[in-house]
């Protein structure tokens, strides 16, 4: 059995290509990577035998996953936890009807209606701009708007 260049460099394009189509890892990327490293030791006949064609495969691709795989994920800021972009503390919300102290009620947010849960210590008037001071799952914590924390 013989493994010609030309097939190491097809697999290592394949494998570059999944690791482009998939929603990015950096796993299969250091596979492909080393399929065409070896396609380019065995175009110059310095790749040896079948077996060790497959044991270089297999020594270049994980060590190249164990050593740059986690500076990968630092440069691309893909193993920091996400920043909560789009939160709703702060942001303007306008109550569809009148709220007592502690009580849940409807609040109109962004176009959206959501349960919200008057966090003051007077009642929230229908129509009375709020601000949203905390959110729980899908409720969201409002106060008047010159109340101070």
């Amino acid at each position: 059995m013989a493994i010609s260049w030309w097939h190491w460099l097809a697999l290592g394009l394949v494998l570059v290509a999944l690791e482009l189509a998939a929603s990015g890892g950096f796993y299969v990327i250091f596979f492909g990577v080393a399929a065409m490293a070896i396609a380019a030791l065995r175009l110059f006949d310095l790749a040896g035998p079948v077996w060790m064609q497959l044991l270089l495969f297999s020594v270049i691709s994980i060590g190249a996953l164990l050593s740059f795989r986690s500076r990968l994920l630092r440069w691309f800021q893909l193993d920091s936890p996400a920043e909560d972009v789009d939160s709703l503390v702060g942001d303007v919300a306008v109550p569809t009807e009148d709220i007592a102290p502690g009580a849940v009620g409807r609040a109109e947010l962004r176009g959206t209606v959501w349960s919200a849960r008057n966090g003051s210590g007077v009642p929230l008037a229908r129509g009375e701009r709020c601000r949203v001071v905390r959110v729980d799952r899908l409720m969201i914590f409002i106060e008047p708007e010159g109340a101070r924390r």
